[in-house]
C-alpha cells in the first residue's frame, strides 16, 4: 500500500513537471513538493524514523555534490559569457550553413563530453549555441542534439558519465576496454539523430552574428577568462583522478581560482564597472530554479531507492526478462524516468563479479544503455536538466520533437554494440 502511494506521488509529480505550462506552476515547485512528500510518506510509515533520517542525510550528501558541481560549472560559464569569451570561439566559426554547424557542434560535444563530463559539456555547448543562434526554435533543436551527444560521449569514457565512473571504480570495467568497446556504439547514438536534424536545416543560413564592440584590452581579458575557464573545467576530472576527491571539490577549487583571476584582472577598475564582471554577479545570473528542480527530482528518486523500490524493480526485471541485453535495454529506458545512478547501483548490488567478471559485455552494455537512455526525456539526465534550465526547454516540446530521435540513436547504439560482439 505504501509502495503504491509512493509511486503514485512520484508519477503525479512527473505529470506536473511535464505540464508546467498548462498548470502554470514552475517545475522546480512540483519537483520540490514531490521530493519532500516521498520522504514524508517513507518516514511516517517507518518503524525506525532515525534510520530514515540517516538515509536522507546520506543521499543529501550525494545530491549536494551534484548540485555544487552544477552550480560551479554554471557560474564559470556565466563568467566566460560576461567577459564575451564565447565571442572568441564564435569569430572562428566560418560556416554559414546551419546544418553544417549542427554536425560540428555534435562532434565537439561528443568528444568534449568524454574529456570533461556530459553535464559540464552540455552547459558549455548550450551557452555557446545561444550566442551563435538568434532564432529560439533553432536553439531548442541544437540543445536537443547537444543532450543526445553529451550523453553518448560520456558513456564511452570512464570520466564522461557518472554511471560509467561508478562501474570503473567498482571494478566492473577497465578504462581502456570500455573506451574501445563503446566508442563506435556511442558514435552511432549520435550520428543518426544528427543527420535527421541536419536535414531539417538543409539550405538554411546562419544570421550575421553581431558581436558587441570591445576594446583590445577587453578582448585580452575575455581570452584569459575563456582559456582559464575551459582549462579549469578540463582540470576537474584530472583533479579527481589525482586526489580521489569527489568531482565537486575540483569544481569548487576551479571556481575559487576563477574568482582569484577575475579579482586580479579588474582590481584597478571603477567599482561600478568591475561589478558586472565579478563572480558575485555571475552567481546572481545562474538559473537557481533549475538547481532547485534538480534537488527535488533527485530527492524523490532517492526516496524510491531507500524504500527499496528500485532494487525490487531491478530484481523483477532480472526474473522476468532472463536475458542480459533485454535487462540492460530496459534499465536504459528506465533511466529516462528515474536517475540512472541508483539503477546502476542496484545492478552492481544484484550482480557480483563472480556472475559477471570485469569487462564482461553485460557491464559494457549497461554503461551504454544507462548512459544514453536518459536522452529520451529532457529530465532523464543531468545534461538534459542543465540544458532545460539554460534554454527553458518545454518538457512536452522535447517529448514531441527530440525523444523519438534519441530513441533512434539509442537503438542504433545497441545494434552496433551487438554487431561488435559477433565479430
Amino acid at each position: 500500500m505504501i509502495a503504491l502511494l509512493l509511486i503514485t506521488v512520484f508519477i503525479l509529480g512527473y505529470i506536473a513537471i511535464a505540464f508546467e505550462h498548462v498548470i502554470k506552476l514552475n517545475k522546480a515547485a512540483s519537483a520540490l513538493i514531490t521530493g519532500v512528500l516521498c520522504w514524508t510518506i517513507y518516514i511516517v510509515q517507518s518503524d525506525a524514523p532515525q534510520q530514515v533520517s540517516e538515509q536522507l542525510l546520506h543521499h543529501l550528501g550525494e545530491i549536494a555534490s551534484i548540485l555544487f558541481f552544477l552550480l560551479g560549472a554554471m557560474t564559470i560559464v556565466e563568467l566566460i559569457d560576461s567577459h564575451n569569451g564565447f565571442d572568441i570561439i564564435t569569430e572562428k566559426i566560418t560556416t554559414s550553413s546551419k546544418s553544417s554547424l549542427l554536425l560540428i557542434v555534435t562532434a565537439i560535444t561528443f568528444f568534449l563530453s568524454s574529456l570533461l563530463d556530459n553535464l559540464t559539456t552540455a552547459i558549455v555547448m548550450a551557452s555557446l549555441c545561444s550566442k551563435i543562434l538568434s532564432d529560439k526554435e533553432d536553439k531548442l533543436w541544437f540543445c536537443g542534439m547537444i543532450v543526445i551527444a553529451a550523453n553518448a560521449g560520456g558513456a564511452w569514457s570512464p570520466l564522461g558519465d557518472v554511471t560509467t565512473t561508478m562501474l570503473w571504480i567498482g571494478g566492473q570495467i577497465t578504462a581502456l576496454n570500455i573506451m574501445k568497446q563503446l566508442i563506435l556504439p556511442g558514435i552511432a547514438v549520435c550520428i543518426f539523430p544528427s543527420l535527421i536534424i541536419a536535414a531539417r536545416f538543409k539550405g538554411k543560413k546562419l544570421d550575421t552574428i553581431l558581436l558587441p564592440a570591445t576594446t583590445e584590452k577587453e578582448k585580452k581579458e575575455g581570452q584569459v577568462i575563456l582559456f582559464a575557464g575551459i582549462g579549469f573545467l578540463v582540470f576537474v576530472p584530472a583533479f579527481k583522478t589525482l586526489t580521489h576527491l569527489p568531482p565537486f571539490m575540483g569544481m569548487l577549487l576551479a571556481l575559487g581560482l576563477m574568482w582569484l583571476i577575475t579579482s586580479f584582472i579588474h582590481k584597478g577598475k571603477e567599482p561600478e564597472l568591475a561589478e558586472k564582471y565579478t563572480v558575485t554577479k555571475a552567481l546572481q545570473k545562474v538559473d537557481t530554479p533549475s538547481v532547485l528542480f534538480f534537488l527535488g527530482i533527485l530527492l524523490a528518486v532517492a526516496a524510491l531507492q531507500s524504500f527499496g523500490l528500485l532494487k525490487e524493480l531491478a530484481g523483477a526485471l532480472s526474473h522476468t526478462l532472463k536475458n542480459d541485453y533485454l535487462i540492460g535495454t530496459t534499465l536504459g529506458l528506465l533511466s529516462a524516468l528515474v536517475d540512472n545512478v541508483p539503477l546502476v547501483a542496484a545492478s552492481q548490488g544484484m550482480y557480483d563479479l563472480s556472475t559477471y567478471p570485469t569487462d564482461h559485455p553485460f557491464w559494457e552494455f549497461l554503461a551504454l544503455t544507462t548512459g544514453t537512455g536518459g536522452s529520451a526525456i529532457i529530465i532523464g539526465s543531468a545534461a538534459g536538466v542543465a540544458v532545460m534550465g539554460i534554454e527553458n526547454i518545454d518538457f512536452i516540446w522535447y517529448l514531441k520533437k527530440i525523444s523519438w530521435l534519441a530513441l533512434i540513436g539509442f537503438a542504433a547504439g545497441i545494434g552496433v554494440f551487438l554487431l561488435q560482439l559477433e565479430f
